[in-house]
């Protein structure tokens, strides 16, 4: 008997497959151009996730990562310690 749960489809799933759920959650638009609904948009938010954790996506290529070496403009020269100043 074949495995139709969630999960099961998860472990099944090809990297093709994935790949088109993930360009639809981040363009919120199938690949003819509908939009995803709500629930769509969850479910294959969900099923983004569990194949990124179910088969070993480096956390820095998965859905959703930031950064957090630093932001831009620590990058871009600021000088150290240099602080914002709030001007009402």
């Amino acid at each position: 008997m074949s495995d139709m749960t969630f999960d099961g489809m998860i472990e099944r799933m090809t990297p093709d497959i994935y790949t088109s759920l993930r360009q639809a959650v981040e363009r919120r638009k199938w690949p003819d151009g509908r939009l995803l609904s709500e629930q769509q948009l969850e479910l294959c938010l969900e099923a983004v996730l569990k194949y990124e954790h179910h088969h070993d996506v480096p956390v820095d290529e998965r859905i959703g990562h930031i950064d957090r070496e630093g932001c831009s403009s620590d990058r871009e020269g600021n000088a150290e310690g240099e602080r914002l100043k709030w001007v009402n």
